[in-house]
């Protein structure tokens, strides 16, 4: 029997407790194993995710509609040149009308202040599929896939080696709540903010003036491009300021002996990360990317279903 919750959105990592994650890892994990075997699960015959774009996506329309599709539903897929969020109607107004008509909403844009005012005036649950601040279905794809190659996060060391970014503040709300510890470099002026990752304290995660000394022992090393969507203006100075912050072989040298690489992608090789680690042993990067679509699978059916036996 599965237990229908009141309406839930994931609109950043900390919306979920520990227990919920250990169910969705463990729920992706069965998703996946059924996809590899070509076994149908369909779960979600009849419902329809609207996914709506203000910031342009491969992987994240890939993964969320191929993902929909597999679970049996229907996607509508909207951006601000078709729809009229993008015009004069304000967001509560179409978060009302778009509610009415779907199961489901995911939505990719820029400030986070945005997907709140639409899952605040949503009939259905929302799903944040990256904002400025946040990028949590992403970070849902890192652990699993690092759960699946080295078992457990908790107690292991996270090094984030980059930008102060979205990917930054979800990796620390995630290590606040499964236990790990995040090991941040960034160069000066591009620091994560705790306030904006929302988290309550710093015992999860250290800082480092150099990137070296933050992959030191390191389980997992991870990055991202240095001029993230809606920062171009930005390009040349960052480049700059960035250029000790590339993940290399010497950095991956001083992690763990078994330590993993990882990047949201796209990636610049020779720019955040040298070719020889993203295309080396250590690199997870494929198995990360195509990991979105079967954690987004789970969420997506335990969001509209709740737990399932």
């Amino acid at each position: 029997m599965s237990q229908t919750p009141a309406i839930k959105h994931y609109l950043q990592f900390s919306d979920f407790a520990a227990d919920e994650y250990a169910y969705l890892f463990t729920r992706a994990a069965l998703i996946k194993k059924k996809f590899k075997a070509y076994e149908k699960h369909q779960p979600l015959v009849d419902r329809t995710l609207a996914m709506i774009f203000e910031k342009a996506s491969t992987r994240t329309r890939v993964s969320f509609e191929a993902g929909m599709y597999q679970l049996g539903g229907s996607v509508v897929h909207l951006t601000t040149g078709d729809s009229q969020l993008g015009r004069a109607e304000p967001i509560e107004d179409s978060a009302k009308v778009i509610s009415r008509m779907v199961d489901l909403v995911m939505i990719r844009t820029f400030e986070q202040t945005k997907i709140e005012s639409f899952a605040a005036h949503s009939r259905v649950p929302v799903i944040n599929g990256l904002t400025n601040e946040f990028h949590p279905c992403q970070i849902l794809a890192d652990i699993f896939t690092y759960i699946e190659h080295r078992g457990s996060i908790a107690g292991k060391t996270v090094a984030w080696v980059g930008d102060g970014n979205n990917m930054a503040n979800t990796w620390l709300q995630a290590s606040e709540i499964l236990g790990f510890t995040v090991h941040v470099s960034t160069p000066s002026g591009y620091e994560v903010d705790q306030s904006i990752a929302g988290i309550r304290s710093s015992d999860s995660y250290k800082v480092f003036k150099d990137p070296m000394e933050a992959c030191r022992g390191a389980d997992l090393v991870t990055t991202d491009v240095w001029t993230s969507m809606g920062y171009e203006a930005e390009n040349e100075a960052r480049r700059a300021a960035f250029a000790e912050w590339c993940v290399d072989t010497e950095m991956m040298r001083v992690a763990q002996p078994d330590a993993l690489f990882m990047h949201c992608l796209p990636a610049h090789r020779g720019e955040e990360v040298e070719a020889e680690v993203i295309d080396g042993p250590q690199s997870v990067v494929w198995d990360e990317a195509e990991n979105r679509m079967h954690v987004q699978k789970a969420l997506m059916e335990y969001l509209l279903l709740g737990r399932l036996a």
